[in-house]
């Protein structure tokens, strides 16, 4: 059963492992609907994505999709290791334009819930990194918005120079002053 983390962004979460270990390895649930329900998670997941980044400092975000169309997401690094970061672009939320950073890595197991209306992103700490994403909704690319990872309203502190950015990260425009977020489905 995994242990729940409550995170300082509202309804954001880490999942930690309990191992069950024998001579042959271990065995370990990272997430269960049922406990998922009893923490506030958006379900089903209807959409699993993986991702491979060869390079150390290669920053991938800050996405999310809105309206209708919101995501929720479980993020779990199988392989490497990253720094993830959730951006809360939530209209009233209390914790609205708040960032926090989480280690994942495949060493500690680690798994982050971000709710509807928080940001992702992630830079990789290793080479060869891969993740997997659990979705709570289908990719809908009219709904899609993200947030430079220097936009400086965001602030965030990544813990290496960027080594690489895609194109269409790199276009996201910086947030307006009067930016006032996203409402929440």
């Amino acid at each position: 059963m995994p242990v729940f983390h409550e995170l300082d962004l509202p309804g954001a979460w880490t999942l930690d492992m309990e191992p069950i270990r024998d001579d042959r390895g271990w065995f370990a649930r990272y997430f269960c609907a049922r406990e998922g329900n009893e923490h506030g998670l958006a379900m089903p997941f209807v959409q699993f994505n993986h991702s491979f980044t060869r390079m150390a400092g290669t920053i991938r975000g800050m996405h999310l999709q809105v309206g209708e169309d919101a995501e929720a997401k479980l993020v779990k690094c199988v392989h490497g290791r990253v720094c993830d970061v959730l951006l809360d672009l939530r209209r009233g939320s209390s914790g609205f334009m708040r960032h926090v950073a989480i280690e994942l890595s495949a060493d500690n197991g680690r798994a982050v819930y971000i709710p509807l209306g928080v940001a992702h992103g992630f830079q990789t700490l290793e080479d060869d990194t891969q993740l997997i994403y659990h979705h709570s909704n289908f990719y809908a690319p009219g709904a899609e918005r993200g947030v430079r990872h220097d936009d400086p309203r965001a602030a965030i502190a990544w813990p290496r120079p960027a080594t690489e950015i895609s194109e269409k990260d790199r276009a996201w425009p910086l947030l307006d002053a009067d930016f006032d977020g996203y409402e929440s489905p």
